[in-house]
C-alpha cells in the first residue's frame, strides 16, 4: 500500500491525532466490515499442494517477505521444492507468470517478487488460485504466499502471522487496535488471531528479547521468535540513506544499530517509484558529506540499472532463533495437507 505511513497510528495510548482518530473511525468499522464479510463468503481452494501463507494483520511494516524467504529456504533444505507465489502489488503483470530476474523490473512484476525469486522459484498473478495451480502444474511441490492472510482465495495448510515484535513507549505493533484508516490494522486482532496457526515475532538483531506483555497477546498460539540482522556489514565512510518501506524509521534505527556512519536519512513512502529529480536531490546531498548512497535491498530493486550503479543495496535476512522449531511445524503442515 503507497502511503506515508502516520507514526501516530503505533501509539495505542492515544496521545497523538485524536482528531483523525475520531473522523477517520467510520470509514475503519466499513473496511473492517467489508474485511469479514469478503473471508466469510470465500470456499477456500485445494491447488493440489501444501500452501503455507505468511501473513500479518498490519498494513506494512511487519517483514513478511524476509520471513518468507527463510521459509523458502528451510523447505528447499528439507529437500521440497516450494515456490513464492505473490499477488505483484505494484507490478503492471497480472499473470500468472514466473519471475524472470533477467527479464522482469519492479515495474512488470512489483518489488517484494524480485526479492523472493533471489533464491526460488517465484511466481505473480492477482488470481491466486490460477497462480497457484500454475505453478504446481510446473513442479511446485509446497507454495509459500506473500501476503496472503487476508486472500481467502486458496485452502491453507499453515498460516503464519508476522508481527513487528519492537515494542516502545511511543509504538506498539497494533497501536491501539484500530482498523485502517484510523490505525494500522487491516482486520480486527482478535479476527485475525482467529484464523492463524503460530505467529512469528520479529526482533531487531540487537534487540533483548521478546516483550512479554506482546507475547501474552497471542494467547495459545505458538510464537517463533526471529531476529532481522544484515546480510552483510554496511559500507564502511558516511552514509547516506533512504527508504521507501512501510516504517522507513526502523531502516535508520537498523543501520545506525549495525555501525553505520549515517549522516543523513531521508523516508519515502511505501513501494515509493522513486522519481529522478528525488534521486539527483539525495545524490547531492551524498556529494556534500563525500558519502555514499544506501538504501534497503528491496528499495534498490526499484531503482533504474543506472541509479543501481550509484547506490548501495543493503541486504538484511530473517533468522529463527528456533529454527528446529518452525522445520518441524513446516513438515507437520506438510504431512498433514
Amino acid at each position: 500500500m503507497k502511503l506515508n505511513t502516520p507514526r501516530w497510528w503505533y501509539d495505542r495510548e492515544r496521545r497523538h491525532a485524536p482528531m483523525a482518530r475520531m473522523l477517520l473511525k467510520p470509514l475503519s468499522w466499513v473496511w473492517a466490515a467489508a474485511t469479514a464479510r469478503r473471508i466469510a463468503r470465500a470456499t477456500p481452494v485445494d491447488p493440489g499442494v501444501p500452501v503455507i501463507s505468511i501473513g500479518n494483520l498490519t498494513v506494512g511494516g511487519s517483514g513478511k517477505t524476509p520471513v518468507a524467504r527463510e521459509i523458502l529456504r528451510l523447505l528447499r533444505a528439507a529437500d521440497i521444492d516450494a515456490h513464492a507465489l505473490s499477488r505483484g502489488y505494484g507490478g503492471r503483470l497480472e499473470g500468472p507468470i514466473r519471475v524472470d530476474l533477467a527479464a522482469h523490473t519492479a515495474a512488470d512484476v512489483g518489488d517484494e517478487p524480485l526479492m523472493l525469486a533471489l533464491d526460488s522459484p517465484a511466481w505473480i498473478a492477482r488470481d491466486r488460485v490460477a497462480g497457484a495451480r500454475t505453478a504446481a502444474a510446473a513442479g511446485a511441490r509446497a507454495l509459500v504466499l506473500d501476503d496472503a492472510h487476508q486472500n481467502p482465495a486458496l485452502r491453507k495448510a499453515l498460516s503464519l502471522i508476522v508481527v513487528d515484535g519492537e515494542t516502545r513507549d511511543d509504538e506498539w505493533p497494533f497501536g491501539d487496535g484500530s482498523v485502517f484508516p484510523s490505525g494500522p490494522m487491516r482486520e480486527p486482532l482478535r479476527a485475525g488471531l482467529a484464523r492463524a496457526d503460530a505467529v512469528v515475532v520479529l526482533l531487531p538483531a540487537d534487540a533483548p528479547g521478546a516483550d512479554p506483555e506482546l507475547l501474552a497477546t497471542f494467547g495459545a498460539l505458538p510464537v517463533f521468535v526471529a531476529r532481522l540482522q544484515p546480510a552483510a556489514p554496511p559500507p564502511p565512510g558516511p552514509l547516506v540513506g533512504f527508504a521507501g518501506i512501510a516504517k522507513p524509521w526502523k531502516v535508520e534505527r537498523s543501520l545506525k544499530a549495525a555501525g553505520a556512519e549515517l549522516v543523513d536519512f531521508a523516508p519515502f513512502p511505501d513501494h515509493a517509484a522513486f522519481r529522478d529529480q528525488d534521486l539527483r536531490f539525495l545524490a547531492d546531498r551524498a556529494a556534500q558529506f563525500g558519502a555514499t548512497l544506501i538504501t534497503t535491498e528491496k528499495d534498490w530493486s526499484r531503482l533504474t540499472p543506472e541509479w543501481r550503479t550509484r547506490v548501495v543495496g543493503w541486504p538484511v535476512k530473517a533468522t529463527f532463533e528456533d529454527e528446529a522449531a518452525v522445520s518441524a511445524a513446516l513438515r507437520a503442515a506438510l504431512t498433514v495437507s
